[in-house]
């Protein structure tokens, strides 16, 4: 069945609609090594798209051509485990980069959570631009070196915490990786499911709620929707995420 022009999973969008000066995500992103002189020739460079909520746009296993950075909206980083299961690793916001990949293929993949907007390289046209602009390859270094801490986090986050540091730990992670949000710089985003939250955090659905609950009781966060969070007590958060409360 053919998808009609408004329900594509991923659109080009026009040239020119999205000024590199302007854009929201610049400040966070490895963008902001590019001078402003030299901003036509990011723009030159990059496709703008859109994806729509749910679509894949990287796909583990599949040849590492391009490279996305996310301008507006959440995308999901997953992996498939060998009986089909699948494991969240991390949740990717307006300024972060993704497919810096050491191998020719994607090592995961990155679905959009709500609507997506991103810049999309090709790896040559990518390599040209680091040719005419050496700080992006600085802060593409930086990027991988990040990328690389996350992982040893995670790695953390699931062998040695209980659900309390995990959540607590997850909550601190998305209020540090955002800016700040209209309810006020404690108020955390959360457009992903609690289903989404699990896997990532090695939970199931039933243990998120339960230890969302239990913060709420205690009355470390206040919980006025489903998709945004406010920590009340950012010390005390800090000593759960850490163990020591």
């Amino acid at each position: 069945m053919t998808v009609t022009e408004t329900h594509r999973p991923l659109t080009l969008l026009p040239a020119g609609s999205v000024a590199c000066m302007t854009c929201g995500a610049r400040s966070a992103s490895v963008c902001n090594a590019v001078e402003e002189r030299d901003l036509r020739l990011l723009e030159g460079a990059a496709e703008k798209i859109r994806i729509a909520p749910g679509a894949p746009f990287m796909v583990e296993g599949a040849p590492a051509d391009c490279f996305f950075n996310i301008t507006s909206g959440t995308a999901r980083l997953v992996k498939l485990l060998p009986d089909g299961r699948r494991q969240v690793t991390g949740f990717a916001d307006a300024g972060r980069f993704l497919g810096l990949a050491a191998t020719e293929r994607f090592g995961f993949g990155a679905e959009a959570i709500d609507a997506v907007t991103a810049c999309r390289f090709s790896r040559k046209r990518l390599r040209g631009l680091i040719d005419d602009v050496p700080l992006l390859e600085r802060r593409l270094l930086a990027s991988a070196s990040s990328e690389l801490a996350a992982a040893q986090e995670q790695l953390l986050l699931l062998g040695r915490k209980t659900a309390l540091e995990r959540v607590a730990s997850f909550l601190l992670e998305r209020q540090a990786a955002l800016p700040v949000c209209r309810g006020g710089d404690e108020t955390v985003s959360l457009p992903m499911g609690r289903g989404d939250i699990a896997d990532y955090l090695g939970l199931t659905i039933e243990t998120i709620s339960r230890t969302l609950g239990m913060l709420k009781t205690r009355g470390c966060i206040a919980v006025d929707k489903a998709s945004e969070i406010r920590i009340r007590l950012p010390a005390r958060m800090r000593a759960l995420a850490a163990g020591e409360d």
